[in-house]
C-alpha cells in the first residue's frame, strides 16, 4: 500500500518550481491557476524572491501547495497516473495537508490557493509579533518534550506543537516561556533546543483567533468528496468524511501536528511505500519514525519520470 505526503512549512526556497515549469506545460498551468487565484505573481516570488517574501507566512503557505500539487499533476498528466489509483492513503504536515486535500480532490486548486493565503494571514494576525516563538528540542521523545514544556510554562503558554519523530519535537507558546524551554533542556536529558525562525506560534491556543477565521471561511468553501482518505494532523487517524475533515481543518490551526504517529498509523494499516511530492523534508522523519518501508521524494522532473516508471 502506498501513501503520497506532502511538506509543510520550511520546505519553501527561492527557484522552486523553475525548473519544472521550464519542461513541463502542466507544471506552469499550475502556478498560472494558482497567481490567477490569488491576484498576485506568487510564481514570481516563488522563481526570484527576494527570499523574505517568500518566507512570509501568506506567501510561504500557498507556494509550498502550489508546488506540490504541480509535481503531482505533471506525474498524473505527464507519467499517466491516477492518485486514486496508486496511492490509498494522502497526508500533509500542517499546511501540507490542504495540499493533500487538494490532491485528494476535496478542494479545488484555487480554494486551496486562497484557503492558505486566508490561513498564512490569519496565523501571522493572531499573536503580536515577538509575543510568540516556536522550538526544536533535538534528541527528545513526547514524553520528555511534554515534560519540558509543562516545567517552562511558568503560567504562559507552552505546548508540544508538532511531534515530528523519535527525536524531534517542537514547542510553541510566549515568547518567554519557549525561551526558558530552550535553557531548560539539560535538566530533561534533551541533546539541545534551537529558536526556529518563525514569525508566528503556531499549532498552540494562542492561535485561536486564527482558527476562527478558518472556520468562517471552511464554513463558506466546505471540503467535498475524497478521492482516497487523509491522514489527519490532529487525531493521526484516517478520515473520509468531509464534515469531518472540515472540523479537523479548525481544530489543527490550534492543535498538535501528531506526524509521527501519523506515520506509524499509516504504516500499521498497510502502507509500505511512502511517496513525498514537492519536498524533501517528510522522507527523512518518516524514516526515523517507522522501518521495513520504501520511501522517495519527487521534486524534479527526474524524479517524477523515475517513479512514474517504477509504480
Amino acid at each position: 500500500m502506498r501513501a503520497f505526503v506532502f511538506p509543510g512549512q520550511g520546505s519553501q526556497k527561492v527557484g522552486m518550481g523553475v525548473e519544472l515549469a521550464a519542461a513541463s506545460a502542466v507544471a506552469r498551468e499550475v502556478f498560472e491557476e494558482v497567481d490567477d487565484a490569488l491576484g498576485q505573481k506568487l510564481s514570481a516570488i516563488m522563481a526570484e524572491g527576494p527570499e523574505d517574501a517568500l518566507t512570509l507566512t501568506e506567501n510561504a503557505q500557498p507556494a509550498i501547495m502550489a508546488h506540490a500539487i504541480a509535481v503531482l499533476r505533471v506525474l498524473e498528466q505527464e507519467g499517466g497516473i491516477s492518485l486514486a489509483d496508486k496511492c490509498d492513503y494522502v497526508a500533509g504536515h500542517s499546511l501540507g495537508e490542504y495540499t493533500a486535500l487538494c490532491a485528494a480532490g476535496a478542494f479545488s486548486l484555487a480554494d486551496t490557493a486562497r484557503l492558505l493565503k486566508l490561513r498564512g494571514q490569519a496565523m501571522q494576525a493572531a499573536v503580536p509579533v515577538g509575543e510568540g516563538a516556536m522550538c526544536a528540542l533535538l534528541g527528545a521523545d513526547i514524553a520528555k518534550a511534554q515534560a519540558l514544556a509543562d516545567a517552562a510554562a511558568g503560567g504562559e503558554v507552552c505546548t508540544v506543537a508538532n511531534d515530528n519523530d523519535p527525536g524531534q519535537v517542537v514547542l510553541s507558546g510566549h515568547k518567554a516561556a519557549i525561551e526558558r524551554a530552550i535553557a531548560m533542556v539539560k535538566d530533561f536529558e534533551i541533546k539541545r533546543g534551537v529558536l526556529l525562525p518563525v514569525s508566528a506560534p503556531f499549532h498552540c491556543p494562542l492561535m485561536q483567533p486564527a482558527a476562527d477565521a478558518m472556520a468562517a471561511a471552511l464554513a463558506k468553501c466546505p471540503p467535498g468528496a475524497l478521492r482516497v482518505p487523509v491522514f489527519a494532523n490532529v487525531t493521526a487517524a484516517a478520515v473520509s468524511d468531509p464534515a469531518e475533515v472540515q472540523r479537523l481543518l479548525v481544530e489543527q490551526v490550534t492543535g498538535r501536528v501528531r506526524w509521527r504517529e501519523s506515520v506509524v498509523a499509516m504504516q500499521a494499516a498497510g502502507v509500505d511505500s511512502f511517496v513525498e511530492l514537492g519536498g524533501k523534508v517528510l522522507g527523512p522523519m518518516i524514516g526515523r519514525c517507522v522501518s521495513d518501508v520504501s520511501v522517495a521524494s519527487v521534486v524534479t522532473m527526474g524524479d517524477i519520470e523515475a517513479l512514474a516508471k517504477e509504480i
